[in-house]
């Protein structure tokens, strides 16, 4: 039987929602009913965005013809745990979430339960479902973009496929390894030299800024990576950095497959240099892990969110600090 759900993936910059039909065939691409993004205005503060959110997930129903709101699923930067005898959310780096409870808030303006999860969870799960995990027994899913995260998504027994979160909610939150825990760059996270201040684009870009004097996006440095000296030095420490992460996730996890995604997954060099530094560092003679580029582009995030409410119950989703 097939099946409407509502997917948000809200980010730093944007949130995007979509309303699609999930087919018969589990593994089959779903259809799109509908699909609307808009600027999430995060420099308004926490109530806009909650307002913000409702608007579009009402937006999104209607443009798809639906009178009635489906399940709905949001997937964003961050994870929630429960605080004072409160579901809030923590370690996002939309700051102004943290500590408010924006699932509670959101399903109350709505007046309907809201499933929720990290957006690399999100992410991870759609790429296991449909994209270039599909069949893998564990899967390692990477987002380096504005941020780096991780989704971590396992088969079970019986096929059905589950996102590992953790006892925390911080499983696969490999941005947040310290590389350089002393001497490293400031993180918002209140540490130093994060994995996410060496491989986010921003990052790669301000270090070729720091190095040079001069700006160029990350798009323009690998392509002038040839003739530019300072370029290719840049790209080298970061696929270093990448080797080194990647490796620790590895030598903890074992995935059968990483899957990367984000704007710097867009990075050629990733699947050949990048994967020659992760051979080096891993404590395997051999690397058996495939890591490949993300098949769902940037669907996959807002994908995962719409199978929330059906592969994971926001009731599972909540972890208890003391």
């Amino acid at each position: 039987m097939t099946a409407l759900r509502l997917g948000v993936d809200l980010g730093g910059t944007k949130t995007e929602a979509v309303v699609l039909r999930v087919l018969d065939d589990p593994r089959a691409l779903p259809d799109v009913l509908a699909r609307l993004r808009v600027p999430t205005g995060s420099e308004h503060g926490y109530a806009h965005i909650v307002a913000n959110t409702r608007q579009l997930i009402l937006d999104v129903t209607k443009a798809a013809g639906l009178t009635t709101m489906p399940p709905v699923g949001v997937g964003m930067p961050g994870s929630a745990t429960t605080k004072d005898g409160a579901t809030v959310v923590k370690n996002s780096n939309t700051v102004c979430l943290n500590g408010r409870p924006f699932q509670g808030d959101l399903a109350a303006s709505l007046g309907a339960p809201v499933a929720f999860a990290n957006d690399a969870n999100c992410f991870a799960l759609a790429e296991a479902t449909f994209g270039a995990a599909a069949g893998a027994r564990v899967a390692f899913g990477v987002i380096m973009g504005t941020g780096v995260g991780g989704g971590v998504v396992f088969a079970e027994t019986s096929g059905a496929l589950r996102v590992w979160d953790g006892a925390q909610g911080i499983a696969g939150e490999w941005g947040h390894i310290a590389l350089e825990p002393v001497t490293g760059p400031a993180c918002y996270c209140g540490r130093r030299g994060c994995v996410e201040k060496y491989l986010a684009g921003p990052a790669i870009e301000r270090a070729y800024e720091a190095r040079t004097g001069r700006r160029a996006a990350l798009v323009d440095l690998a392509a002038r990576a040839a003739t530019d000296a300072d370029a290719a030095a840049i790209l080298g420490e970061t696929l270093e950095s990448f080797g080194r992460a990647l490796a620790a996730v590895l030598c903890v996890l074992d995935p059968d497959i990483v899957v990367l995604g984000g704007g710097v997954s867009n990075l050629d060099l990733l699947y050949t240099a990048g994967v020659e530094a992760v051979s080096r560092w891993a404590f395997t003679d051999r690397l058996r892990t495939r890591i490949v580029k993300n098949a769902l582009g940037d669907s996959a995030g807002v994908f995962g969110a719409a199978l929330l409410p059906i592969a994971h119950p926001p009731a599972a989703e909540v972890r208890s600090e003391p």
